[in-house]
């Protein structure tokens, strides 16, 4: 294995080699589109994939990137990341986020609809997606508003949040308490066409709670949110799309009972899908003794029971993607008392490591992680991108999946440093990122 220095090839991710011709060599493509796992030559001109074979030859002023003993994967499809902007700028914005998204072989990502405002008009809707292109080529795509300014009291004009972009809708962690609305909420939405993003948390269970029910919160002396908060939300939510055939996706899942109601949900053909945070794959409710704010989360940390059953969902393909629910904080946010500080993690950077994390543990092949990270999101949110065919746009990264590295709080490129993994080996890393032809990430081989 070859280590790898973040200090030394961080400031490439900076400038973006201009878009033409440029020839992928040797690499191993793994395409989850069509189940594609061999090596070959990749071809990308005018920001699509030309040629896909063994030994092409470079066409006259073609770029030539040599990836052998790289993986070659679809751009990753992140189906949520905050990236701070509009509302909390003091904590990142996209101009800070974008090239630590493509640090990570990131080329769309999902935003959910509690910025600040809210993402309830077509106005707004507008207003960010014209931020996101002036910052950079991160195919930003927006989650619109189900219920006006999330309170859940009336529904959000939905048909127009749609026209002006939205890609489906969602009330973030905001509750709908009144149960009619939620249902009127999945019936408009089935005849739009859109997919729900439903965060499963009965929020009068959780109530205040900011860890774990269980030994650990006990101790701690901290309020705690039980599994059964997930639970209760599943049920609730299965039943409407029960009722109203609607397509929900459930989000962040961090239960084993909570994998089990989807994979029952699945087993009925009921259109629903799930995902999860992959920090949840990796740590668990222990991790949070001694007040690590870093593991503060939300959801919480669940037990390693937990941890282990959703390894498992993901391997069997029940939760269908894996997601970076990044959250970056100034570091101000992660000093109070554990209660007081603000959930979350900056986790572009490590989406990637964590997930051939279980390809280096035997979960997943490198097919299926592939899947998880780009085509089963791109699937639930209806988008282009995660496969790699001939015409397709040339949205790629190039991996080293063998480079090990240790992960340096401080040399995140992202403005958020708030992460439990600071110190950690991780193996397995992006060389280069390839958004719409354009190189956006790593410097010329």
């Amino acid at each position: 294995m070859r280590e790898w220095s973040a200090r030394a090839r961080a400031p490439e991710t900076r400038a973006a080699t201009p878009a033409g011709t440029t020839l992928i060599r040797g690499a191993r493509l793994l395409d989850p589109g069509s189940g594609l796992d061999e090596t070959a030559d990749v071809l990308v001109d005018a920001g699509r994939i030309a040629a896909i074979g063994a030994a092409l030859d470079a066409p006259p002023q073609a770029q030539t990137l040599d990836a052998r003993g790289c993986w070659l994967m679809p751009g990753l499809v992140d189906l949520c990341a905050r990236l701070r902007e509009p509302g909390a700028t003091h904590k990142a914005s996209f101009a800070s986020e974008i090239p630590a998204a493509f640090a990570g072989g990131i080329t769309q990502v999902l935003l959910p609809p509690d910025t600040q405002p809210v993402l309830d008009t077509p106005a707004m809707l507008i207003r960010v997606q014209r931020l996101a292109r002036q910052a950079g080529a991160l195919d930003v795509r927006l989650l619109g508003a189900l219920t006006r300014e999330l309170r859940g009291e009336a529904l959000a004009e939905l048909s127009a949040l749609k026209a002006a972009g939205a890609v489906g809708a969602s009330n973030a962690w905001s509750p709908i308490d009144d149960s009619r609305i939620a249902r009127r909420a999945l019936e408009y939405a089935k005849g739009l066409g859109l997919t729900v993003h439903v965060y499963a948390q009965d929020h009068g269970l959780a109530g205040s709670g900011c860890a774990h029910e269980g030994p650990v919160a006990t101790r701690l002396g901290l309020a705690a949110v039980p599994a059964a908060a997930e639970v209760a939300a599943l049920r609730f939510w299965i039943s409407l799309v029960e009722d109203t055939g609607a397509c929900v996706h459930f989000c962040r899942l961090s239960t084993a009972r909570g994998a089990e109601l989807i994979d029952a949900a699945l087993s009925r053909d009921l259109p629903v899908s799930a995902d999860v945070a992959a920090h949840q794959l990796h740590l668990c409710d222990t991790d949070v003794d001694g007040f690590n704010a870093q593991c503060h989360v939300q959801p919480p940390l669940r037990t390693d029971a937990d941890r282990i059953a959703l390894r498992e969902a993901v391997r069997s393909g029940v939760i269908a993607a894996v997601c970076s629910d990044h959250q970056p904080h100034e570091a101000d946010a992660k000093v109070n008392p554990f209660p007081l500080t603000e959930p979350g993690i900056s986790a572009l950077e490590t989406l990637l490591p964590l997930t051939l994390a279980l390809v280096h543990d035997g979960l997943l092949s490198p097919l299926q992680a592939a899947e998880r990270l780009c085509h089963g999101p791109a699937r639930i949110a209806g988008l282009e991108g995660g496969h790699i065919g001939i015409g397709a746009p040339a949205d790629l990264a190039v991996v080293e999946p063998d480079t090990v590295w240790t992960l340096r709080a401080a040399q995140l490129l992202s403005a958020g440093r708030n992460t439990p993994f600071d110190g950690r080996r991780l193996r397995g890393r992006v060389r280069a990122t390839f958004r719409g032809g354009l190189r956006v990430h790593g410097g010329a081989s």
